[in-house]
């Protein structure tokens, strides 16, 4: 880490490409006529990720806040929640690619052990490649619909009067836009760039620390070491996963443990450069329409 040095500032700063491509992804899931411009994309999807990154959530309550900033730039809650929906299944099933791309780039380096990983990959791929289908499935018969009749059979009709008709509108909101295809692909490979564009902080990082790798070993490192981190996305920042994987996929490309461990350490940086300053302005935005509705509130009464 000594030896990054000053490296980890363009190192960090390299982040924001794919911070980009992610948040153009996500726009382009709304309609035209109410879409906020791509400055506001990049600010909400900035504070998103550091909450995911940051805080233990299990790595949706970014998404949550996400279609909450949203709802604020004026979109409907519906169509704020919908997309948000289809934008983390269109994450999913992209990294599931971007992973399919890295073990079949592992597989040509014809190493043994190359190929009993890979094998097992390929098995945990096609697990969550199945999950994905049901969740896509789910959604296009009535998810939140039947959410909401399960919470009404937990809790008082008093308290679940009003989700019924928002439901129905989620629903609704998340069918129309799978059925903007156009849309959708093009979410779809702006998001698939996003996942490959990560593959400079790797190739950077090595390529700082006086220990090069090719572009395909970075690629097949990141996208393998993506994979784990996606299936660990219940433990807070993927935090323990995140290292183990970058330690066992990068003996496979011929990167010992220590550098492995120091590309990890990389992305913590990164992770509390861009994340913190991320955390600080969503509780600024937050405080702020709290003070204002403090002061109505009090304008009202007297």
């Amino acid at each position: 880490m000594l030896v990054l040095g000053w490296w980890l500032a363009p190192i960090t700063l390299l982040h924001l490409i794919p911070l980009y491509f992610d948040a153009m992804s996500w726009r382009q899931l709304f309609p035209t006529l109410n879409r906020p411009g791509q400055p506001s994309f990049l600010w909400m999807r900035w504070i998103r990720e550091s909450v995911s990154t940051l805080l233990p959530v299990a790595g949706v309550g970014g998404d949550v806040v996400g279609a909450r900033l949203a709802h604020q730039r004026g979109i409907s809650g519906a169509q704020a929640t919908a997309t948000m929906v289809v934008d983390i299944t269109v994450g999913a099933a992209t990294q599931m690619v971007f992973v399919l791309a890295g073990v079949a780039l592992l597989t040509t380096r014809g190493a043994h052990a190359s190929a009993s990983t890979a094998w097992g990959l390929l098995i945990g791929v096609a697990a969550f490649t199945v999950g994905i289908a049901i969740f896509i499935r789910i959604q296009h018969n009535s998810m939140f619909g039947v959410l909401v009749g399960w919470a009404h059979q937990l809790a008082p009709k008093s308290w679940m009067s009003g989700f019924a008709g928002r439901a129905e509108a989620i629903d609704g909101a998340v069918v129309a836009t799978y059925r903007r295809r156009f849309a959708l692909s093009y979410s779809s490979l702006l998001r698939l760039i996003g996942w490959v564009s990560c593959v400079s902080e790797i190739w950077l990082t090595m390529w700082a620390l006086g220990k090069p790798l090719t572009v395909i070993d970075a690629f097949i490192l990141e996208s393998l070491s993506a994979g784990v981190r996606g299936a660990a996305f219940m433990v807070p920042g993927a935090l323990g996963a995140q290292e183990g994987g970058l330690v066992l996929f990068g003996a496979l490309v011929g990167v010992p443990a220590d550098l492995a461990l120091a590309i990890s350490l990389t992305k913590r940086v990164r992770e509390l450069a861009l994340g913190l300053p991320g955390l600080a302005a969503w509780q600024w935005v937050e405080g702020r329409r709290f003070l204002a509705r403090q002061t109505d509130q009090a304008s009202s009464t007297s």
